[in-house]
């Protein structure tokens, strides 16, 4: 808990450094011209799908006339963006989360490791691009898998307020930990970093996982974002940036401070 607080007040510090702000634009950039061409194709078609999807079925059907019966008619006319949103967030956030981890972790960990706490840290290597490559698209496959499984139980209390931060919180973890390794541990220490912190770290994914809901609470609680959608997203993803870049300097302190003292424990050259 000590070194989480300590790496937690770090990275809170590095987040103002003018320089970490600028590289939150890097995936902001990218994915904002992905998520704009895609939701310029499929907008519209998904809402009309989703309209259709919501009219014909049975259980909506059901739902529809209960809203109906108790005057809230109106409510009717968002429930197409609402369940359009609640679809494509997920993906969204995701591809913000990998693009962090493939065009700006490394930057942060250069930046990080210019202090004198981590000066002299050796680097072992022990990672590697095809190595980062496959570990962010086993995990989102993973991820999607589960998000897929678990989805009709989002909705039960209190399913809904544990399942989502769980996992947003196992796969940053996974995603972090092996991009700020990567660099200075090698195989054998990154695994047993991984094993011997492998509660903080999940900690750690969960609060970020939750920091992260903020902006998606935002998207749904107003009728005008939800209408306006294709546009006001290109806004949280930038948020959704500033979310992961924080986390990648945390998980950066918290680690490279784990390593330094692993090593010298072991008594080796640090």
């Amino acid at each position: 808990m000590k070194l989480m607080m300590r790496s937690l007040g770090y990275a809170l510090t590095g987040m103002f450094h003018p320089w970490v702000l600028w590289l939150t634009l890097r995936p902001f950039v990218i994915g904002a011209v992905i998520w704009f061409g895609i939701l310029w194709t499929i907008w519209t078609p998904l809402l009309d799908l989703m309209k259709e999807f919501l009219t014909n079925s049975f259980a909506t059907q059901w739902i529809a006339k209960v809203m109906s019966s108790v005057g809230w008619e109106s409510v009717r006319a968002i429930v197409a963006p609402y369940f359009s949103v609640v679809i494509i967030m997920p993906f969204v956030v995701l591809s913000i989360l990998v693009l962090v981890s493939f065009t700006s972790i490394t930057s942060v960990l250069r930046h990080v490791e210019k202090q004198v706490t981590y000066q002299g840290l050796r680097k072992e290597e022990g990672g590697s691009f095809l190595g980062s490559m496959w570990v962010a698209l086993s995990s989102s496959c993973i991820f999607i898998l589960l998000l897929i499984v678990t989805l009709p139980v989002w909705w039960i209390p209190p399913f809904f307020a544990l399942i989502p931060p769980l996992l947003w919180g196992w796969l940053t973890a996974r995603l972090m930990t092996y991009d700020v390794l990567s660099r200075h541990a090698n195989q054998t220490e990154r695994e047993d970093l991984m094993r011997l912190h492998r509660m903080p770290l999940l900690i750690i994914g969960i609060l970020v996982g939750l920091l992260g809901a903020v902006p998606t609470l935002f998207w749904l609680s107003s009728v005008f974002v939800l209408v306006l959608f294709p546009f006001v997203s290109m806004f949280m993803m930038w948020v959704y940036s500033l979310v992961f870049i924080f986390a990648s300097l945390w998980f950066a302190h918290y680690l490279l401070f784990a390593l330094k003292h692993y090593r010298e424990l072991k008594g080796e050259v640090i």
